[in-house]
């Protein structure tokens, strides 16, 4: 049930958060905007409102798969460690058995995020192009590099080889295996704190402000690998900048200062807190429905 319900609360996340998403990325990979509120009035005043859509198809398709083994794994891992350490599987777990698993459940998402992430960075960096040019002689401008996510991987694919869809994927692990760690660590903690003497879990509204605080904390001690993600993901759109992981942080920070690990970081925790409290409290309430069902 872990992974429905999963699958389930990250659609609903997803479609919170993705224009959110797409101002961050640009803020992360072009240094011409001076503030979030800059990023917005100028994607907007270019590409309007579908330049905050853009590349949205694949995180939809794939969103339900990863959450759904991204929560799936999680409440596996915890299940078998509880098992191995105190002989059941239902036995409290500690604070430490919960940071392992969360862990566990951002590695495993790796495999499956690193492609889409690619055609969504690639996309959402994407200018868009004009249909009518008076320069060309024919008054027409060549379309967009990436026609879509298929054909934005397709072409990644043959341009760069499998290891472009993956390129980023050593920083995107270090983010997901931390992060997740203390994504549920954090919901685990302040759901405890919110839960009323007797009973054993908190009222939506504790479940929407822990999922929310989570969503703000795991993406606060995420936000540095996520930006290097970013560049690396991006480098292949025009001429290649960074020859790999500790080159990109490097040549990064020795040009913008440390500070530009912490780009976006503003408009990660404010896009977190409502994504991941509708995350969350789709995800308790899928699991409350389907155990009203089997009981």
């Amino acid at each position: 049930m872990d992974f429905i319900a999963g699958a389930i609360g990250g659609v609903c996340g997803v479609a919170v958060g993705y224009p959110l998403d797409t101002v961050k990325v640009r803020i992360q990979t072009e240094k011409k905007y001076s503030s979030i509120w800059h990023c917005v009035r100028d994607l907007y005043k270019a590409e309007k409102l579908s330049g905050f859509y853009r590349g949205l198809s694949l995180p939809v398709c794939t969103v339900s798969l990863v959450s759904s083994v991204s929560f799936g794994t999680y409440r596996h891992c915890l299940s078998h460690i509880c098992k191995l350490k105190y002989g059941n599987a239902d036995m409290k777990p500690s604070k430490m058995d919960i940071t392992l698993s969360g862990c566990a459940s951002g590695i495993v998402r790796v495999t499956l995020t690193s492609p889409t992430e690619v055609a969504k960075i690639r996309l959402q960096t994407q200018k868009q192009r004009p249909s009518i040019s008076s320069s060309s002689p024919s008054g027409l401008l060549p379309p967009p590099k990436y026609q879509g996510p298929l054909h934005c991987l397709k072409t990644v694919a043959k341009e760069e080889g499998l290891g472009g869809l993956y390129k980023g994927s050593l920083p995107l692990m270090f983010r997901d295996c931390h992060s997740f760690g203390t994504y549920f660590l954090s919901y685990s903690i302040i759901c405890e704190w919110l839960t009323p003497a007797g009973q054993s879990q908190p009222d939506i509204l504790g479940v929407l402000f822990s999922g929310g605080c989570a969503g703000v904390l795991a993406w606060a001690v995420a936000t540095p690998m996520d930006v290097i993600k970013s560049r690396l993901q991006v480098d292949g759109l025009g001429q290649q900048k960074y020859r790999g992981f500790i080159h990109c942080i490097t040549s990064s920070v020795k040009e913008e200062g440390a500070r530009v690990l912490f780009k976006g970081l503003v408009l990660n925790c404010c896009r977190a807190f409502p994504v991941n409290m509708v995350v969350f409290v789709s995800y308790e309430a899928v699991l409350k429905l389907t155990r009203s069902f089997t009981t």
